[in-house]
């Protein structure tokens, strides 16, 4: 019996000679092992895939930016240039008076004529207007005198009122109102037609 035997043991628990059994490595660090690896492979992919989808969101970086800049910065199809309005001289004005002040009509008709303007029938309103025109002045005419001749003739009284009929003729009617004391200052009015005649700058594309 050896030295090393415990008393009472014998048989196959003998222990003999200069050998002692050796501890196996334990199975479950190979498997601690391949989880990692597997966790690491697995965190890598999502951070791909996020970065992917934040170049989708965000046009693909500082290149598409630049690009979409770009677009937006080429200028577009200048839009068509709206018809100067007619001069004073191309139009005729009809002088009609609607108040219980006689003379009234041939006077304001006298000063737009010296204003440039063509003048047509003088007389008192019709029935339809006569003491019916509260305000300043009724300007009356075809609808296609409104982008034109109804702005141009605007620039000589303030506070009228536009309305349109079914006449075919370009001429247009001036109705005097019961509010109306007399044209605007020629001066007043001569400013007025100038930025009328003066095309608005189209704003630059700002990048």
């Amino acid at each position: 019996m050896s030295m090393l035997t415990p008393p009472g043991m014998g048989g196959k628990y003998r222990i003999t000679g200069d050998k002692y059994p050796r501890m196996r490595r334990p199975r479950n660090r190979r498997r601690i092992v391949f989880a990692v690896l597997a966790a690491v492979v697995a965190l890598g992919l999502a951070g791909w895939g996020t970065l992917q989808l934040i170049d989708a969101f965000t046009g693909g970086g500082k290149k598409n930016s630049a690009s979409t800049r770009g677009a937006a910065c080429k200028p577009g199809p200048s839009p068509s240039a709206a018809p100067p309005p007619p001069l004073p001289r191309q139009i005729t004005v009809n002088v009609y008076n609607a108040t219980p002040r006689s003379g009234l009509a041939k006077s304001t008709a006298d000063e737009l004529k010296k204003r440039g303007f063509k003048i047509g029938k003088v007389s008192n309103a019709p029935a339809e207007y006569d003491k019916r025109v509260p305000g300043t002045a009724v300007i009356l005419g075809a609808p296609t005198a409104q982008g034109g001749a109804f702005r141009v003739l605007g620039t000589q009284v303030q506070g009228f009122q536009a309305k349109t009929d079914t006449r075919g003729t370009a001429d247009i009617d001036l109705i005097i109102g019961t509010a109306f004391k007399s044209l605007d200052p020629k001066a007043s009015a001569d400013v007025a037609l100038t930025a009328l005649a003066k095309p608005k700058p189209v704003p630059s594309a700002k990048c």
